[in-house]
């Protein structure tokens, strides 16, 4: 809750409300559009990945933790995924050590294993467990090597200890989905000889949320969503199915850095999930916006065939 919030139990006049942007009648609006979402969720689970400037930015952590724990309220199951390459980067760097990436990747040799281990599991983590908790103790960090939860194996020798999932033990994020906790799962995994691994965090969503046959797996990204053209936001894709998106990939509509997130999320789907979703992680409540909404405000991506023009969150 925002400081400008009243505190539960305090009433506001119409004109408060008025003098905020927001009447009466639209706060009443707004409830009611989320109802129907709001039934049609409750039960399933989202897997919401976590990162870009919404992670490093206080207020946009404050609200996403507010929105995570909301969506628990209405009785949905969010499970949370981070990373956390530019804290890693930032230690590193006080620690005398220069960062390289290969293929976009970080290579990652035992003293930047150890680093992203701290880094994701003993502070990103427990920085996104604390925002959660302010509001209840709903949330328990975890990572990847937690009860076997994400099996890796080497990628390639020259990027040293970073992996791919091979396995995802879902046990673990069951029990606790089953108590009304709230998993906030750090992006490291281990082998079968519980050697640990960094790994990309968006791919471990997608991996999770194929595993759990999640209603949702949601991106928060630095971008509006799926652009056609990065440097154009009003390019910006409502809703595409895979085979669309693997066309935008062969003829380079799709390119760089957003290769990556386009891959988990067709991964997702592919594996399970039933729809993945970009967001533009800059705006607050934009989590809400997409699932309680009518219109939406990201991209939405199905295995379904649909049109790229077309919107809609269910």
């Amino acid at each position: 809750m925002s400081e400008s919030s009243p505190k539960p139990g305090v009433r506001e006049s119409s004109e408060v409300l008025a003098d905020r942007g927001y009447s009466p009648e639209q706060r009443t609006e707004a409830l009611i559009e989320a109802l129907p979402y709001i039934q049609q969720f409750r039960g399933s689970v989202v897997v919401v990945k976590f990162g870009g400037n919404a992670m490093i930015d206080p207020d946009l952590s404050r609200t996403f933790a507010e929105d995570i724990v909301l969506l628990r309220s209405v009785g949905l199951k969010p499970v949370v995924v981070h990373g956390g390459g530019p804290q890693i980067g930032e230690l590193l760097a006080r620690l005398g050590k220069e960062s390289e990436f290969k293929n976009g990747l970080r290579v990652t040799d035992a003293e930047t294993l150890d680093v992203a281990r701290m880094v994701l599991v003993g502070k990103v983590g427990r920085d996104i467990v604390g925002q959660i908790n302010i509001h209840g103790a709903y949330a328990v960090g975890m990572s990847g090597e937690d009860g076997g939860l994400i099996t890796v194996v080497p990628r390639d020798p020259e990027l040293g200890f970073v992996g791919d999932i091979v396995k995802v033990d879902t046990g673990l994020i069951e029990r606790l989905l089953a108590e009304d906790l709230i998993p906030v799962v750090s992006s490291i995994g281990s082998d079968g000889n519980g050697q640990a691994y960094n790994i990309n965090a968006d791919t471990a969503a997608g991996a999770l949320a194929g595993a759990l046959d999640a209603e949702k797996v949601v991106y928060l990204t630095d971008v509006p969503g799926l652009l056609t053209d990065i440097d154009d936001p009003t390019s910006l894709v409502a809703s595409a199915t895979v085979p669309e998106l693997r066309a935008f990939i062969a003829d380079g509509t799709i390119a760089g850095g957003m290769v990556p997130k386009v891959d988990s999320c067709i991964e997702a789907v592919e594996a399970g999930a039933t729809a993945a979703h970009m967001l533009d992680g800059r705006r607050p409540h934009v989590l809400l916006l997409e699932l309680f909404t009518n219109s939406g405000i990201g991209t939405k991506i199905t295995t379904g065939h649909s049109a790229t023009s077309s919107k809609g969150n269910s």
